[in-house]
């Protein structure tokens, strides 16, 4: 899906979005001022963040979708994440005012009297949010949406608690028992406990988190599939909006390739890796492996051992061996929670001991996929 169509779909989505919880909003407050009920006047408000939401995930499907340009050459796309952080702001923020407005009622009770018609337009909308949540959240995994997905879940969310509103109306009518002021009290700890699992989220994303690890084991397989690539390493991947990811990675190569071979090879990767995950390979590094000496893949296979015997030592790869000069070289990925300089000393000491005479140089990788 291009750039065009999913800023449409998002547009669409929101707009339909809008509409609905705006007309929900004007049910919802004509119920609850008139029975009294101060569950259904925070439901109201419930759904007027929610309108307010779809308008600033149009305006971030907007701005997200700007070229980009000198100041900005990657683009704008993470601004759909800031977005998605005020949806969170203002989620979290209407269940604070929820709660605080319903433990007010529940100091100073006052009885809700609901009618016939008010049961019925309560039940309209728990159906409608039911719809819409599901329509929402459909649309947003289908575009790769956060702040639409965010929408979605919540509109769902939103359902479950204007059925709980529903229901304490039932009781009262049914045995005279008012527990309106508690249920939107209830209603208004999960508002709040769904903004602050949104905004938690969020952050997440804009700080940087652990990439996905399907899409990681699929591009390392798509590159190790190669013929003379022995296995991908250290792939990186930094995501600059929805649908805007960009990677590094290294990858251990003959050492009798050439360097024309290896820009060749290189090229076919990037163009493969971005035909079949949309990652965009902009930095590919190269460890050379051994294969003009019978012994190097012996000690190879000794110094992953000695390397691979510590709890903090997650994988060895990149090793090449100079025997004439007497010389190797590794990395390691170290386990988060180790000091690196501390557990490259602790490894180059163990090497040595077993290969005296050796200069051995270890780099430290820190686990950033798996």
């Amino acid at each position: 899906m291009n750039e065009k169509t999913r800023k449409k779909a998002i547009v669409i989505t929101s707009i339909i979005g809008i509409l609905t919880n705006i007309f929900l909003v004007g049910f919802k407050l004509a119920v609850g001022i008139i029975s009294n009920s101060i569950a259904v006047i925070m439901d109201a408000v419930n759904n007027l963040s929610d309108a307010l939401s779809s308008v600033i995930t149009i305006i971030g499907a907007f701005l997200a979708g700007k070229a980009p340009d000198k100041k900005h050459p990657l683009g704008y796309g993470r601004i759909e994440y800031l977005s998605s952080m005020i949806v969170a702001s203002l989620v979290l923020y209407a269940g604070i005012t929820s709660a605080v407005e319903s433990f007010k009622k529940i100091i100073h009770p006052e009885t809700a009297d609901y009618s016939v018609v008010s049961i019925v337009i309560i039940a309209v909308a728990v159906l409608a949010k039911l719809i819409l949540g599901t329509y929402v959240r459909k649309q947003g995994e289908k575009v790769n949406s956060g702040a639409l997905v965010a929408s979605g879940s919540d509109a769902l969310f939103d359902s479950v608690l204007s059925g709980s509103v529903l229901v304490s109306a039932l009781i009262y009518m049914i045995f005279g028992l008012s527990i309106d002021a508690f249920v939107g009290l209830i209603i208004a700890i999960f508002i709040i406990k769904a903004g602050l699992e949104m905004l938690i989220e969020t952050l997440d994303d804009i700080l940087g988190k652990r990439a996905d690890k399907e899409l990681v084991h699929k591009v390392k397989k798509l590159i190790s599939e190669e013929d003379g690539v022995r296995g991908a390493y250290d792939l990186i991947i930094n995501d600059y909006g929805p649908n805007k990811k960009i990677a590094s990675v290294h990858m251990e190569l003959p050492d009798s390739m050439t360097v024309a071979e290896v820009d060749k090879l290189t090229r076919h990767l990037e163009e493969k890796v971005y035909g079949e995950t949309a990652v965009i390979l902009t930095g590919v590094g190269v460890y050379s492996y051994n294969t003009k000496d019978d012994e190097a893949a012996k000690i190879r296979n000794e110094v992953q051992k000695i390397v691979l015997s510590h709890d903090f030592a997650i994988q060895m790869h990149g090793f090449y061996i100079d025997q004439e000069k007497k010389t190797m070289r590794f990395d390691t990925v170290i386990n988060f929670g180790e000091q690196p300089s501390k557990a490259v000393e602790i490894l180059t000491n163990d090497v040595i001991k077993s290969f005296p005479g050796y200069t051995v140089t270890i780099s430290p990788d820190v686990d950033v996929s798996d």
